[in-house]
């Protein structure tokens, strides 16, 4: 693939591709982040048309979205998830890999400036120091996404300079509340859960019954979430089609 660069006579079709929610604020934040990724994308120079995709729960679905672009020009897929899963590895790779000069960016995580957001929420849901937290993921069973939410832990930990439990709403072990109840076993007074979830939804509205003391509000809003997706963006450009392609 040759992206289009500055200048082209022809802008690079970039297909936001989020999960879908049926909570109404989750879906309008996804969109706003359409909204801030344009404006990024535009004052690094980058012509581009954004278009919206889903792979699950709402329309228009990825592979329609794919299929509508004009034959023969570039586009990238850049996904609005946070880690690696069934939707990267098998939903998103397989519509981009049908259709020619396409290109598939990796998810957002994990990005030191996602710990940064993190550490945020944190404050304002009213985390004070010695308060153990606990980092809750969507979750997988991919070694690989599961690897990138430790790592995501991780880089929160370093930003609070404290440990950091890194815990899943599905799929993988150990669970939120089994995270929740271990730190108030090992002794903690007041347990936070750190929501690494993109916007609200069903996974974030489960986080109330994990008995946490508190929790913070997803990712979004905030024009970091589009960087972070940008510079995702730009990585892909660079590297370029796999030798596959």
């Amino acid at each position: 693939m040759s992206p289009a660069a500055p200048g082209a006579a022809r802008p690079l079709h970039v297909v936001a591709c989020a999960h879908g929610t049926e909570n109404p604020e989750g879906r309008r934040l996804v969109n706003g982040l359409r909204g801030d990724l344009a404006e990024v994308l535009s004052a690094d120079g980058i012509d581009a048309v954004i278009h919206e995709a889903y792979v699950d729960v709402q329309e228009p679905r990825l592979e329609s979205v794919l299929a509508a672009l004009p034959p023969g020009e570039d586009a990238i897929v850049a996904p609005l998830l946070l880690s690696e899963g069934f939707h990267t590895s098998v939903d998103i790779a397989e519509a981009a890999a049908a259709r020619p000069h396409t290109l598939v960016a990796g998810p957002m995580g994990p990005d030191p400036r996602l710990a940064e957001v993190l550490a945020a929420r944190l404050a304002e849901s009213g985390h004070r120091p010695g308060d153990a937290v606990v980092l809750a993921a969507a979750g997988t069973r991919l070694e690989a996404g599961q690897r990138q939410a430790a790592r995501m832990a991780e880089a929160l930990a370093a930003e609070l300079g404290q440990e950091v439990t890194v815990a899943y709403c599905s799929a993988a072990d150990p669970s939120v509340p089994d995270a929740v109840a271990a730190a108030h076993a090992a002794g903690a007074k007041r347990v936070g859960i750190a929501a690494f979830l993109l916007a609200p939804g069903f996974f974030h509205d489960r986080l109330a019954g994990a008995g946490a003391d508190q929790v913070t509000a997803a990712l979004l809003p905030g024009v970091t979430i589009a960087k972070c997706v940008a510079g995702r963006l730009s990585e892909a450009l660079a590297a370029g089609p796999s030798d596959t392609e």
